[in-house]
């Protein structure tokens, strides 16, 4: 009795989540980028995730970015999750011919990847994971590297389900004469963070104290 149950429940959830998604089409004017396919619910089947440049221009002239996830069925791609505030732009930084975005899926888990010059001299480098679960995907995971030519390297991690958060700095610097430099800091503790879904994330409007100083990390 409780088999034929969860095989109705199963069969229910399946007619319903095909009724509510909506048939995925390429918006007009729309470039795709990016595709990437990889099981994202423990579903055994394969999603498909795919960043346009879309057709909208922001301030800097460069055409914002979108992805879509999208589920196959019965055939037919449909629209499960699409966002439009983590990917950066067409142009985004100061040498937007060396940008880098990468998005993969592993271990059930949305891994967006991203570098760009903030200046001549320095890049930022970030890798952000998500995993769905509870119905919805959340962030789980940060690594951002901060790093100038010759002056410093700053690295941080956050583990959001385990709360473990990491800060690295080093210090250097092209001129051998200049001795006053920062000390580096290796710094491990632990957070209570609450887990932020995908859609409600921006990047750089959070911030954490980092214990026993006073500067605070961004994410």
């Amino acid at each position: 009795m409780k088999k034929t149950f969860s095989l109705f429940l199963v069969l229910m959830i399946s007619l319903f989540r095909t009724q509510i998604l909506k048939d995925f089409v390429i918006p007009k004017g729309y470039e795709k980028i990016i595709e990437t396919k990889g099981d994202l619910d423990k579903d055994g089947k394969d999603e498909t995730v795919i960043v346009f440049n879309t057709d909208k221009k922001n301030q800097s002239g460069g055409y914002e970015r979108k992805f879509y996830i999208l589920k196959s069925i019965s055939g037919n791609l449909k629209v499960w999750k699409k966002n439009s505030s983590l990917i950066i732009d067409s142009i985004y930084g100061f040498y937007p011919a060396d940008n880098q975005v990468d998005i993969t899926i592993k271990n059930q888990c949305l891994i967006i990847s991203q570098m760009y010059f903030t200046n001549s001299r320095h890049t930022d480098q970030s890798k952000y994971t998500f995993r769905f679960q509870n119905g919805d995907f959340y962030l789980i995971g940060i690594v951002s590297q901060f790093d100038d030519t010759c002056d410093f390297n700053l690295k941080n991690e956050i583990n959001f389900s385990t709360g473990k958060v990491i800060v690295d700095e080093q210090y250097s610097s092209c001129d051998d004469e200049h001795k006053n430099l920062p000390e580096d800091n290796h710094t491990e503790f632990t957070h209570p963070f609450d887990l932020i879904k995908m859609n409600d994330f921006r990047i750089g409007e959070h911030k954490i104290k980092i214990p026993n100083s006073n500067k605070y990390l961004y994410y």
